[in-house]
């Protein structure tokens, strides 16, 4: 059972940076595809990055160029460097690990383990 945490969320103007961090209890955490998902009130849960055990990534159309999704395996931390935020990136961030990087990353059914989520809020 890997237990995932979040942190580093909060409020930013518009055109503002944040970065997110998810610490990861499993020691083989450097084994697992990670990412991140967002969810905004009324909407369903979206794919925003994804990073495999080699260190390759995918972002969905609406945040390429601005996020990006990097990890510290010797400290079993997963970031999500978040930049020129814009209002309609306002949600619940969430993390997330799956024993297997599947091609269909974007579908929130496929992954294993979640964390609680950590609020961003991006203001105009």
């Amino acid at each position: 059972q890997v237990q995932l945490v979040e942190s580093g969320g909060g409020s930013v103007q518009a055109g503002g940076s944040l970065r997110l961090s998810c610490a990861a209890s499993d020691e083989r955490y450097s084994d697992y595809c990670m990412g991140w998902f967002r969810q905004a009130p009324g909407k369903e849960r979206e794919a925003a990055a994804v990073i495999d055990s080699d260190g390759d990534t995918k972002y969905a159309d609406s945040v390429q160029g601005r996020f990006s999704i990097y990890k510290d395996d010797a400290k079993n931390v997963l970031y999500l460097q978040m930049n020129n935020l814009k209002p309609e990136d306002t949600a619940m961030y969430y993390c997330a690990a799956a024993s297997i990087c599947w091609s269909t990353w974007t579908s929130a059914r496929l992954w294993d383990y979640w964390g609680q989520g950590t609020q961003v809020t991006v203001s105009s």
